[in-house]
């Protein structure tokens, strides 16, 4: 179980009931941070859960998952791990701090596409469906306000904006040579 939160948390106590055995790979150096103070201790009384801190985890098969690689990330040093199952639960916490102004978040940092732009889309077309508040810059995925959270949504999501793309193309003027 790759994160350090309540979701995976709980994630992983679930798997505990059915697993032989469990670990939880995160990449701080304590589960206090990010995780209930009583999912710590039930994970504590877990005898089938590990906990592995200060992890960056690869993965490595033939074809389908059977090792996972773990570098510590104080020391550096990797380690191979037999593994049949990976689960990643790293939070629903969107990054999007980093981005500029003009394109607007909610109050929760997820970003506003299509419809959900209201007030703040600048044109007098609408915006499609996966634009932000700045015409032709799009978003997909889980940092999307109103988000599926699942994968298969955000890959329809990577899926539908390039036919999306294309349609913008198509109504912008091509860039004349010296401009």
């Amino acid at each position: 179980m790759v994160g350090g939160g309540n979701s995976a948390g709980q994630a992983a106590l679930h798997l505990a009931k059915y697993a032989q055995q469990v670990t939880i790979l995160i990449r701080s150096q304590s589960l206090a941070a990010s995780m209930s103070d009583y999912l710590i201790r039930q994970i504590q009384a877990a005898p089938n859960v590990d906990v592995r801190y200060r992890c960056e985890v690869a993965v490595g098969g033939s074809g389908h998952l059977e090792q996972l690689r773990l570098r510590n990330r104080d020391t550096g040093q990797t380690e191979p791990v037999p593994a049949a199952g990976l689960f990643i639960l790293i939070g629903a916490q969107p990054f999007t701090g980093w981005l500029p102004e003009a394109i607007r978040r909610d109050q929760w940092g997820f970003i506003l596409t299509g419809p959900d732009t209201g007030q703040d889309w600048p044109l007098q077309r609408p915006p499609f469906l996966l634009e932000t508040t700045t015409p032709g810059v799009f978003a997909v995925g889980d940092v999307r306000h109103g988000s599926m959270k699942r994968v298969a949504a955000a890959v329809g999501d990577g899926s539908t904006v390039i036919r999306l793309i294309h349609d913008y193309l198509a109504l912008t003027p091509p860039a004349r040579e010296g401009q």
